[in-house]
């Protein structure tokens, strides 16, 4: 598998180690004053390394999968087996997350610092426990296809 596999690691222990540690932040901060002090000074910085953990992620992914010659296999859907299955599951989570992620950082950096509106509240507080719920589902999938392999 080479390096792509130790980046693909590295970067989903940082991407889920993020999250946790995002939401533990989110439940502990209960005061609105004190989330006023943190949020717009760890909120960008985390924005951004989301953002490059991300790319690296989806990066490292693709180039294994085409690495691995398993590019045509999981788009032939004539094709079965426990590990594309598994991988399609995951490649569907990931796609998702990523438009939930792409969500919630949009309203994150247009609306740091300021008031947000109900709906704006809603929606990054929906997507920030979709990515923390989906972080848990996605790695659920990497061990399957780990131990299938």
């Amino acid at each position: 598998m080479g390096w792509g596999i130790h980046l693909h690691l590295i970067a989903a222990i940082s991407w889920i180690g993020g999250s946790v540690f995002m939401f533990v932040l989110g439940i502990s901060l209960r005061d609105k004053e004190d989330q006023k002090l943190v949020y717009p000074r760890i909120g960008p910085i985390f924005g951004y390394f989301e953002i490059v953990v991300l790319v690296l992620l989806v990066t490292t992914g693709i180039w294994m999968i085409v690495q691995n010659g398993m590019i045509d296999t999981l788009f032939n859907f004539e094709v079965h087996s426990k590990v594309i299955e598994a991988l399609r599951t995951k490649l569907l989570l990931v796609a998702i997350m990523t438009i939930i992620t792409i969500v919630h950082l949009r309203i994150a950096f247009r609306t740091n610092g300021k008031e947000r509106t109900r709906l704006e509240t809603l929606f990054s507080r929906a997507s920030s426990m979709g990515i923390f719920i989906l972080n848990f589902i996605v790695l659920h999938y990497a061990i399957v296809i780990r131990n299938i392999l």
